[in-house]
């Protein structure tokens, strides 16, 4: 069986990585710090784009120390005792100290989703507060809202895209080893096609190469397609803001890997941050409310004005700015910052799951629909349990962060209560001044 060339001519060791000189410095460290008994941190996520060499370079760092890799596709072993069993795994043989040390691997951890791998980000938050072992997480997208908590608990480490240059180095090397007969412009037009990924090119250099006995620059052309990749939100709304002419902005929002609705919010965020002048942010955000009106079209008719949604939200905001007009226009670097709802959305996440328990258990009680309970039975729940909370505890079974969170609920309704009474009271005052300087005026 033939050995495919990605895994044939994968770095053995971080000296044969190929430009990624600031990674393997920081990875180093990182490591070299475990080794010395005073980790900086317990875990590092490496991050970027499939096909830059995230796996590789575990592995390779893994070799260059003498580690043995403890590895698992974190999207596959989805739940709370399969994660946990990675650390008693790696802890049940010998210690970092020891003949031979461990390093633990977790890939794909943006594969995680919080609804039906319920669990999971908690079990590897777990992981990485007690183990006794370094761990390295890849991911290709770990800007998900619901990966915050472990972007905090990691030091992030972007693994960009290899350069033309050393990708072209990289496969010449490859030809010259397998005796392979390969045009300088079919290498060319593969970096082109690949966009930087390694993985990609390989895997067509070596198709075309076993299936004709050459790579030319015609057979490249006519059998790779160039690969299409999904923006991230970041991506893509420098993608809009930078584009000088509307089919640019047009192909971002296409390619991005952000729904809709939620890229819409990233644009409108980002708007005031990106242009100076008022009148450039009114015309984006006009652009953006039309998009808003033809996506509601179209999920409520026809998907055919989708098109107009992406003209609206894309070329419609980046040629809002009239100074692109200009032949010295230079596009600008801004820190664009995630959408106001989805913090706060991420903030009040525990109190919403803390709620919709309750809301479960009072279900449950009256054979009743969540919805129904939540529009007809909480708010009058809220009034009785503070009265009557000892027996309401009891009956629905509350847990004590339950029941924190019920007076938490009725100390703002009291609060709420007594500001209306002090308006009031206030109001009636000024009513009877106001009628006491009538009647004297009138006296």
């Amino acid at each position: 069986m033939t050995v495919p060339w990605v895994v044939k001519y994968r770095p053995r060791t971080l000296d044969e990585v190929e430009n990624q000189e600031d990674v393997k410095d920081e990875l180093r460290g990182w490591i070299e710090s475990w080794l010395k008994g005073k980790p900086t941190t317990n875990a590092v996520l490496l991050y970027g784009p499939p096909g830059t060499g995230k796996t590789t370079l575990a592995l390779a760092l893994a070799n260059s120390y003498g580690l043995e890799l403890i590895e698992m596709n974190a999207s596959d072993s989805r739940n709370l005792s399969s994660i946990r069993g990675v650390a008693e795994r790696a802890s049940i043989t010998g210690s970092l100290f020891g003949e031979k040390g461990k390093l633990i691997f977790l890939d794909e951890v943006d594969g995680i989703q919080p609804k039906q791998d319920y669990g999971a980000i908690s079990a590897m938050l777990e992981v990485l507060k007690n183990t006794k072992f370094p761990v390295i997480m890849a991911a290709n997208d770990p800007w998900n809202p619901n990966l915050r908590d472990l972007r905090n608990a990691v030091k992030m480490i972007e693994v960009k895209r290899l350069g033309k240059i050393a990708l072209r180095r990289l496969l010449k090397r490859i030809c010259t080893n397998e005796k392979v007969k390969c045009e300088d412009k079919a290498i060319d037009a593969l970096i082109e096609a690949s966009d930087g990924d390694a993985r990609y090119s390989i895997n067509f250099l070596q198709s075309i190469a076993e299936g004709y006995g050459e790579v030319t620059e015609k057979l490249v052309s006519e059998l790779v397609k160039r690969k299409e990749r999904e923006l991230d939100p970041f991506e893509t709304i420098r993608n809009v803001f930078w584009a000088r002419f509307g089919w640019q902005a047009k192909q971002a929002v296409s390619n991005s890997q952000v729904e809709y609705d939620l890229l819409m919010r990233w644009i409108s965020e980002n708007i005031p941050v990106q242009y100076d002048s008022i009148y450039d942010v009114w015309r984006a955000y006009d652009a953006l409310a039309r998009a808003s009106i033809f996506l509601t079209r179209a999920k409520l008719s026809s998907w055919d004005m989708l098109s107009y949604t992406f003209d609206l939200m894309g070329p419609g905001v980046a040629m809002a700015e009239i100074g692109k007009k200009s032949q010295t226009w230079k596009a600008k670097w801004k820190k664009y910052q995630f959408p106001t709802l989805v913090q706060q959305l991420y903030r009040s996440k525990k109190t919403r799951e803390i709620r919709d328990e309750i809301i479960g258990k009072i279900g449950r009680k009256l054979h009743s629909s969540s919805s129904k309970v939540y529009n007809d039975v909480f708010p009058l729940f809220v009034v009785i349990a503070s009265a009557d909370k000892e027996s309401i505890q009891k009956s629905l079974g509350l847990t004590q962060e339950e029941i924190d969170f019920m007076e938490s609920i009725q100390g703002s309704q009291v609060s709420e209560e007594t500001r209306e009474r002090s308006a009031g009271t206030s109001r009636s005052s000024s009513t009877r001044s106001s009628t006491r300087s009538s009647r004297t005026r009138k006296s």
